[in-house]
């Protein structure tokens, strides 16, 4: 799993550098949010501009983040592309999460695996 991490307006950025977000890259997505949010802190914005696939693995991973968070640490997306954005107003999931146009400006950016 690619990521970059990030910091952005007090918010810890993650930026997803997959294509596809489904079963085959599920549970190591999940693994690596929870690594990179291990240590409690800012609200983290998801980037998920580079992914072009989503089934209802990776929108069930997706959320199993937002559950990990808690309510006091939110889960906001940014960047989705249209196929990924229709996955969330399909399942009305564009209700659950505020969701970004645009991934916003980080600092101090680096790529994990």
């Amino acid at each position: 799993m690619q990521f970059s991490i990030g910091q952005s307006d007090g918010a810890l950025v993650i930026d997803v550098l997959e294509t596809r977000l489904d079963a085959a890259v599920a549970l190591a997505f999940k693994d690596a949010i929870r690594e990179a949010t291990a240590s409690p802190g800012n609200p983290v914005i998801l980037g998920l501009s580079h992914v072009d696939f989503m089934d209802s693995s990776g929108l069930g991973a997706i959320v199993g983040a937002m559950k990990l968070l808690g309510p006091e640490r939110p889960l906001e997306l940014a960047a989705p592309s249209p196929g990924v954005m229709k996955v969330f107003r399909l399942t009305r999931m564009d209700t659950v999460f505020r969701i970004h146009d645009a991934l916003p400006g980080t600092q101090g950016l680096s790529a994990a695996q």
